[in-house]
């Protein structure tokens, strides 16, 4: 199946030669019948000479429903335009050019209607030259009358070869299904209607309602009149969801795969059309079949900041348009450069951002994101339409999902290093700097960063980044630890007094730098012993009669009640040793 939306001037015969072609009745309202005038979207099929399919969506043509048309012609990669040989080229056969060309529309085709009441020639050699201008370029012109069927096989014919030009539709994309329709159906609940552009879609699906926090799954799929297991791109399709209240959704809403999608109210673009500077503060977005209001910010010649009233499901290179509501004018084409760009606080700010968007095209470029960006999560880029792996350029996770710019990367490994050193100049009797505090430092959104930063001859210790050889004290420590052993070496449970300590040059920070670095074991407060004690200590009591007393263990042990007690009492902690009910203790084998 291939999609194409008919365009053209209001009365120029779009319905009814789409009702010749498919023998289907598109104007789905009494009202559009009653008038003999679309008012909405219509939709219609058929077969072509080579078997293959083609489906129609029917759009007005009046000005006043311009909205309504821009709904079917968003998601849809061709076009028919009609133009009424009687009347030749109009206003609104402009504005649906314009349009056409503002979404890069690059198929297409030319039917001169009313080919029965006057010379197709100049109508046709008009509308050509308007269209030649466009993205559409040449288009193929076929004369035809829907009144007595004149050139039909012809648009057939035609209509078949603009099928074998179209793009391989690409069916392992993620699915986005922008709504131009939505009703209930008795006994199956809510159904909707779109053109899925890309990917596929499977009776079962779960798929993300974009803006809405639940999920919602597929309970059928219709495509031409017929239930589908299954249906995929290029295709119109019905879904009917299962549970879903016919007013969670309507036009302009978007089905997505699930976690692909990026959800976005501030986007930067690149304008064909009106220059930047002229635009009215105001317009409004049309993209897929959502019609957004938006605040225009200019940043560069053709290109501006869009605030949107309400976020959308965009990607980087998408195409859209603006249009002036008020003056019926098409202002121009945008493409989609950022879907997630950086705020505009500073003096100049705009001006610099607008030097970097002119070196942007539109293309998913993930070494470029990764500069400009400098870390992002993976599913980050994935959702703004950035993937990972782009054509044979591939990023590797630094840490987690985090991807960073190499560049980016190197530079905050020397600063790492830099900040560790200036911490250990600043804070001597310190092991190392905290992570946390590292991370702040360094800008970093997440510490598994830093500690995938951390490189030998650095390491991590108990949440701080030190030397590796974090064991190694400050020299005026190192020496005051080496005259405790000396002075205490032969009598290893002896702890020196608090005013022996100060003597030896150690102070509580001092202890506590020795305690960390394994120098001393602390006890208690002003109590500390050499490291080897705990193990000396096990090999003293267990040569006691078992049970044993502290007064039995200070004796063997030749120190004081100060430094037996919480001695034992670490033994017990570490279960060396085992208290008994009438307080003597055992060593535990």
């Amino acid at each position: 199946m291939f999609v194409v939306a008919t365009a053209g001037h209001v009365d120029h015969g779009k319905s009814t030669l789409v009702r010749a072609l498919t023998g289907m009745e598109p104007d789905r309202w009494a009202e559009e019948r009653r008038r003999g005038m679309t008012i909405d979207l219509g939709f219609a099929w058929t077969t072509l000479p080579s078997g293959g399919t083609v489906a129609f969506v029917d759009v007005p043509g009046h000005e006043r429903f311009v909205p309504n048309m821009l709904a079917g012609v968003g998601p849809v990669p061709a076009a028919l335009i009609v133009v009424a040989a009687d009347e030749g080229w109009m206003p609104q056969s402009a504005e649906h050019l314009a349009a056409l060309d503002a979404l890069g529309v690059a198929y297409g085709l030319l039917a001169v209607t009313r080919a029965d009441l006057a010379d197709p020639g100049p109508a046709t050699a008009h509308a050509r030259a308007e269209i030649a201008a466009t993205s559409l370029g040449a288009v193929p012109a076929v004369a035809v009358s829907g009144l007595t069927g004149a050139g039909l096989p012809e648009l057939r014919a035609a209509l078949d070869r603009l099928a074998a030009q179209l793009p391989t539709p690409v069916v392992d994309r993620p699915v986005r299904l922008w709504v131009d329709r939505s009703f209930t159906v008795r006994g199956s609940g809510t159904v909707v209607t779109g053109t899925l552009g890309a990917g596929r879609l499977r009776v079962g699906d779960e798929l993300e309602l974009a803006g809405a926090d639940e999920p919602v799954r597929v309970r059928g799929l219709h495509s031409l009149g017929e239930a589908r297991a299954e249906a995929a791109a290029v295709a119109r399709v019905a879904v009917n969801l299962r549970g879903t209240p016919r007013d969670r959704l309507g036009r302009g809403d978007a089905l997505l795969t699930p976690g692909r999608f990026h959800h976005t109210d501030l986007v930067d673009v690149r304008l064909a059309g009106d220059p930047a500077a002229d635009l009215p503060a105001t317009l409004t977005l049309h993209v897929g079949s959502a019609a957004v209001p938006v605040r225009v910010r200019p940043l560069g010649p053709d290109t501006v900041r869009l605030r949107l009233a309400r976020p959308l499901p965009l990607l980087v290179g998408d195409r859209a348009l603006l249009r002036d509501p008020g003056r019926h004018h098409v202002s121009g084409g945008v493409r989609v450069l950022d879907v997630a760009p950086p705020p505009l606080g500073r003096r100049g700010a705009a001006a610099a951002r607008a030097q970097v968007l002119a070196e942007l095209d539109g293309r998913p470029d993930l070494a470029g994101e990764l500069r400009r960006r400098r870390l992002v999560r993976s599913g980050a880029l994935l959702r703004m339409g950035v993937p990972a792996q782009n054509g044979p350029a591939y990023a590797e996770p630094v840490a987690g999902d985090w991807l960073a710019d190499p560049a980016h990367w190197r530079r905050l490994g020397e600063q790492l290093t830099e900040e560790v050193a200036r911490h250990a100049r600043e804070h001597p009797l310190e092991p190392g700097m905290p992570v946390d505090a590292l991370r702040q430092r360094l800008a970093l959104p997440d510490r598994v960063l830093v500690e995938a930063l951390v490189r030998p001859p650095l390491r991590i210790h108990a949440g701080r980044v030190g030397a590796a050889g974090a064991d190694a004290l400050p020299e005026p420590v190192a020496r005051a630890v080496q005259r405790v052993r000396a002075e205490y070496g032969d009598r290893p449970f002896r702890a020196p007094e608090a005013d022996r300590l100060v003597d030896l040059g150690l102070g509580p920070r001092e202890i506590g730098a020795a305690v960390r670095a394994g120098a001393l074991l602390r006890l208690a407060d002003n109590v500390v012993l050499l490291p080897d004690a705990l193990d000396d200590a096990v090999r003293v009591l267990a040569g006691l009669p078992q049970p044993f007393t502290l007064s039995a263990a200070r004796q063997a042990l030749d120190t004081t009640r100060r430094v037996a007690v919480p001695l034992l009492e670490l033994l017990d902690r570490r279960g060396a040793t085992r208290r008994l009910p009438d307080d003597a203790r055992i060593v535990v084998t």
